[in-house]
């Protein structure tokens, strides 16, 4: 199936484009000319969260922003299994389609090991990472795998597919205000039903069953990208990915990485400081 919305071209102008993978058509926006960037999103967003990032640096940059399988206005393919290594996959296809070379990965919460994945196979052609609030290994915080059990559990996979509680009170429970409400409905209503948001349900029970891909990005990210200059964006007031566990691992792994903490900002750091990671990236990769 494919979501029948049209974004507003106020809050997201940008021009819808499509790429017929080898399991399902996949939306994606490819706006500006320069070095490119590929945007890489979590859940339960899509491209619609990186749109200031976009705005900010299509003048100077490529700007790439897909939307997986399953997300945004992508489709959601009969039989597809909404697995971080399947998402990782399809994401390769694209890059090979669109010939990224020189590319920069930006990859935010489970956009990190996606677009990590895809790049560890195209290490030659990876300039540099940009990564926020997100990891590459198996995570052993009691507090993430409580949140795994819990999510995956029946009742609330139901709400999940019934009442979009990732969406409700996950996301817009956090962003609150600092949403309008047309942005908030942007996020809604690309989950409009219970079968669109059948890969909502899936994600959250890879926080443990994704562990062989995990462990896998654990050794490859090291060996593959570690040399490559990277930025950090870090909203410190994050509860699920807590910067003291996770920025000393991060600095430990590149040989070549700034950091950018994000001091009042929480999970969704692009909508908390967009201005303030566009500039950083602008200044790290001139």
């Amino acid at each position: 199936m494919l979501i029948d919305f049209v974004p507003d071209g106020s809050l997201y102008p940008f021009e819808s484009r499509w790429f017929d993978s080898s399991v399902g058509r996949v939306h994606y926006i490819d706006e500006g000319t320069g070095p490119p960037i590929l945007f890489c999103h979590g859940a339960p967003t899509w491209s619609f969260l990186y749109r200031h990032l976009v705005r900010g640096l299509r003048d100077r940059y490529r700007c790439v922003a897909v939307d997986y399988l399953g997300f945004g206005l992508s489709e959601r393919p009969p039989g597809f299994g909404y697995t971080i290594a399947e998402h990782t996959a399809v994401l390769g296809e694209l890059i090979d389609h669109l010939r990224l070379d020189g590319f920069v990965l930006m990859g935010h919460d489970w956009g990190g090991p996606i677009g990590l994945g895809a790049s560890t196979a195209r290490a030659d052609r990876v300039r540099g990472l940009v990564l926020g609030n997100t990891l590459f290994w198996p995570t052993e915080a009691m507090a993430n795998r409580v949140f795994s059990m819990i999510m995956s559990s029946r009742p609330m996979r139901k709400r999940i597919l019934e009442q979009n509680f990732l969406v409700e009170r996950v996301l817009l429970a956090e962003l609150g205000s600092e949403l309008t409400t047309a942005e908030a409905d942007h996020y809604r209503a690309v989950q409009p039903t219970a079968e669109a948001r059948r890969g909502l349900t899936v994600l959250p029970r890879e926080i443990r069953a994704a562990r062989p891909l995990l462990d896998q990005l654990a050794r490859d990210v090291p060996a593959l990208l570690g040399d490559k200059p990277a930025l950090l964006v870090w909203g410190m007031r994050d509860m699920a990915f807590r910067p003291n566990a996770y920025i000393p691992r991060m600095r430990a792994t590149f040989t070549d990485i700034d950091i950018v903490e994000l001091p009042r900002a929480r999970h969704f750091v692009q909508e908390h400081a967009p201005d303030v990671i566009t500039a950083a990236i602008a200044k790290r990769f001139p």
